[in-house]
């Protein structure tokens, strides 16, 4: 469990994939609908993470089978996402899977979404009374952010020496250093390709990932132990990474992170300063 601070182990493997998209139907029929029941979980998620948006409905008709669209609405009402589900039956559950990609093939933006249910036909699903106190109330929407905060648990920013930029005998400080007790779990900031996992004398046991979908690379460093995760592996946003250590040349427990621009970490990329990337994702964690 010192690997992982008690969080769970990670899985080593990409997410799983939307629901299929499906087709139209040439002639779409629905009955009379109302909306039984709606869940949606979970209700914060991260783009390439451990836990994908998923809804789960089922709906009431005076017809046997129902062609229905879902749509995935941004906060602006847009419809950027669509899944076609065909000859629905009544108070039967279905449910969708969104993996965060809009429909022109990139990364939705952070922000609040919704499933909409909606007949192909036309018009909109009412949502029904609610029959008693006790009934679930209906669940549609979530909130979807591109990356995670890295530590979970206390920390802070620390002084000026551990800002990107401060010196250092012989270079300057590439990255920022996050103070957090020893043995805080640390999550992927965002998800993706294991492009090294080891241990130098400055940097101690570190891992850097090439984050999916961005010109990043994100380096982890002074971990307590040995990353689980190995080179080629791979890792979901906000999935266990290690935990916060002072291995290597660090005077207190602490995380170094750095993000590198493309073409990659020593690749021929440069680090930037991660404290605003930090400083935002720190603000939604």
């Amino acid at each position: 469990m010192a690997l992982t601070g008690g969080a769970p182990t990670p899985i080593g493997s990409a997410p799983p994939p939307s629901s299929h998209s499906g087709t139209p139907d040439p002639a779409p029929t629905a009955g009379t609908l109302n909306l039984i029941s709606a869940k949606t979980w979970p209700r914060k998620s991260f783009f390439y993470g451990a836990r994908t948006p998923r809804l789960l409905y089922e709906i009431g008709s005076d017809q046997a089978t129902n062609d229905l669209r879902i749509d995935i609405v941004n906060g602006s009402g847009e419809t950027i996402a669509s899944f076609f589900r065909n000859d629905i039956a009544p108070e039967t559950p279905d449910s969708v899977r969104w993996d965060g990609i809009a429909g022109d093939g990139r990364p939705a933006k952070d922000g609040r979404y919704s499933f909409r249910i909606v007949p192909q036909s036309g018009g909109r699903i009412a949502r029904p009374a609610t029959s008693s106190a006790s009934a679930e109330p209906l669940s549609l929407s979530f909130d979807l952010y591109g990356y995670a905060f890295p530590i979970l648990g206390p920390h802070d920013y620390g002084g000026a020496a551990g800002r990107f930029g401060a010196g250092r005998s012989g270079h300057t400080h590439e990255g920022q250093d996050v103070m957090a007790k020893c043995g805080t779990p640390l999550v992927a900031a965002r998800g993706g390709t294991v492009q090294y996992s080891g241990y130098e004398g400055a940097a101690g046991n570190y891992i850097v990932i090439d984050g999916k979908g961005t010109s990043f690379d994100m380096a982890y460093m002074h971990l307590l132990e040995p990353s689980l995760l190995q080179e080629g592996m791979t890792v979901r946003t906000g999935e266990p990474i290690g935990v916060v250590g002072q291995t290597g040349d660090a005077t207190a427990c602490h995380l170094h992170f750095e993000i590198w621009t493309a073409p990659g970490w020593y690749e021929g990329g440069s680090p930037i300063d991660p404290l605003p990337y930090l400083e935002e994702w720190d603000s939604y964690s």
